[in-house]
């Protein structure tokens, strides 16, 4: 059996002067250089044109930073950040929400497509959602290396014990501990993995590419799924979320679920048209 774990990692790798370099942001680098090579590897797959593929990199960016930001400053604490808009900008000190971060690539893919690619969004969504599962990986492994995002109390062997003064411990202060705690972050980071695996196994192996939208639903029901079921077992972020039967992430989680069954009949229905159609 394995013992409570006190998790005592150094969120920085190293410090130059007063700023410090996070597991974090290398994890946030090495997931989009990775999902970078694997995009390349669709790109020459498909005969796409080469010059579509640096500016999908850019839009993808810009719409996760700058939607994970207001996603949590707009959907957890509107009523602070809009009394206090420059708080906005202060990313630095935290506070990222995942499904503003969805939104955020849907508007930076609708650009994308009607000023770079002029195809359909859902032919973007395809290619783009399939090594995000491990983008999405290495960022709640980010998380983990932070001391944040972690579940609610737990008497599990696997239990967690985070630093809970994290500032004042890199300061020198002795570490406050939460109490053993479900390791949200590996859970979640293992649903990840194992969405990318499917992903990767629908396009690469069964050519879902050619039925737009299948794979992009797949990818929302599966990662919407598992994050709407551990849920339950993180902590609420804000106070507002005491008492509700479901917190908001599980009813951010609900409408992205019912989105993705909606493009899996799509792209099945249109399939099973061609396929009628063809005689085949």
């Amino acid at each position: 059996m394995l013992s409570e774990i006190t998790w005592t990692a150094d969120p920085a790798i190293f410090s130059i002067g007063a700023k410090e370099i996070r597991w974090y942001s290398l994890a946030f680098v090495i997931g989009f250089a990775v999902g970078y090579k694997i995009v390349e590897r669709m790109w020459k797959r498909e005969n796409i044109d080469p010059k579509w593929i640096d500016p999908l990199l850019y839009y993808t960016i810009a719409g996760t930073v700058i939607g994970a930001r207001l996603g949590h400053c707009l959907f957890y604490d509107p009523g602070y950040y809009l009394a206090h808009p420059f708080e906005i900008l202060k990313m630095w000190e935290g506070g990222l929400a995942s499904h503003g971060g969805v939104l955020g690539i849907i508007i930076a893919v609708y650009f994308y497509s009607i000023k770079v690619s002029h195809k359909s969004m859902l032919w973007t969504f395809d290619k783009l959602v399939t090594p995000t599962g491990l983008v999405a990986a290495f960022i709640r492994l980010g998380n983990l290396m932070n001391h944040e995002v972690y579940g609610n109390p737990a008497d599990v062997p696997w239990a967690f014990r985070f630093v809970k003064n994290l500032h004042a411990w890199k300061q020198g202060a002795e570490p406050v501990f939460s109490a053993p705690s479900h390791p949200t972050q590996l859970y979640e980071a293992a649903c990840y993995l194992l969405i990318f695996a499917v992903c990767m196994w629908l396009y690469f192996r069964k050519d879902a590419w050619k039925k737009e939208g299948l794979i992009f639903g797949v990818f929302m029901i599966c990662l919407f799924t598992a994050r709407f079921f551990i849920e339950f077992l993180k902590e609420n972020q804000e106070a507002f979320e005491e008492g509700m039967i479901l917190n908001m992430g599980q009813l951010l989680s609900i409408p992205f679920i019912v989105a993705g069954i909606y493009f899996v009949r799509k792209a099945l229905k249109r399939n099973r048209k061609i396929i009628n159609k063809t005689g085949k």
